[in-house]
């Protein structure tokens, strides 16, 4: 008889199930999810006297899967970190793709080119790429051992270079400009001519008052 415990029966899991646990643990799930999931599909046992003295020997065969996957992990990792893979997509002429590289792809780039069979949740990428260039990607395989590879987003359009900008200045723009600055020197070359001139007139109306 199915035990349960707040409409949940308590498991021991032959097999590693995402957000429950790992093979050889007990876990807890709702009655129709061990009904149509779990137990059909074999990834799990009722919890009892007799299953459970399976559980060591699970535990056992669990820990060496798990050493066993992390070397592979690491083995792939290392071996990731040299590649860069590359997409050929549609662009614009400003380097902008008409649609985006998702984990979906990256996924599908890893399989084609890497010969790596993994599944979107282990592409760590925040947001879709959107332009063309080459960006590092983020991986969590197995035994959540990290890896990174090197993808290049090539564009099917070349992509323009941004030219500087160049102020434009026409020719009778430049001479009045030229003049101007030239007007400019002059007068203020004059300030102490002109300043002379007048204390030199100041000081012959006084002479000629005295007389």
């Amino acid at each position: 008889m199915m035990q349960k415990k707040s409409g949940k029966a308590k498991l021991l899991l032959l097999e590693d199930v995402r957000n429950l646990g790992r093979k050889g643990e007990l876990a807890t799930a709702k009655a129709g999810f061990v009904r149509n999931y779990l137990l059909p599909k074999k990834k799990a046992v009722i919890a009892d006297k007799r299953t459970i003295r399976m559980q060591e020997q699970l535990q056992k065969e669990r820990a060496e899967q798990s050493a066993k996957d992390k070397k592979e992990s690491e083995a792939v990792a290392l071996r990731l970190k040299e590649k860069t893979l590359s997409i050929k997509v549609k662009n614009d002429p400003q380097g902008h793709l008409y649609g985006s590289v998702a984990s979906s792809d990256i996924v599908k780039i890893l399989e084609e080119q890497a010969d790596l069979k993994l599944e979107r949740k282990n592409v760590l990428l925040p947001k879709p790429f959107k332009t063309v260039g080459t960006f590092d990607v983020h991986l969590r395989l197995k035994e959540d051992v990290p890896a990174t590879f090197k993808l290049k987003i090539e564009g099917e359009t070349k992509v323009q270079e941004a030219k500087p900008k160049v102020k434009v200045v026409e020719e009778g723009e430049e001479e009045a400009s030229l003049v101007a600055e030239a007007s400019s020197e002059d007068a203020t070359d004059d300030l102490p001519m002109r300043s002379e001139r007048e204390k030199e007139m100041k000081e012959e109306l006084d002479e000629r008052s005295k007389e």
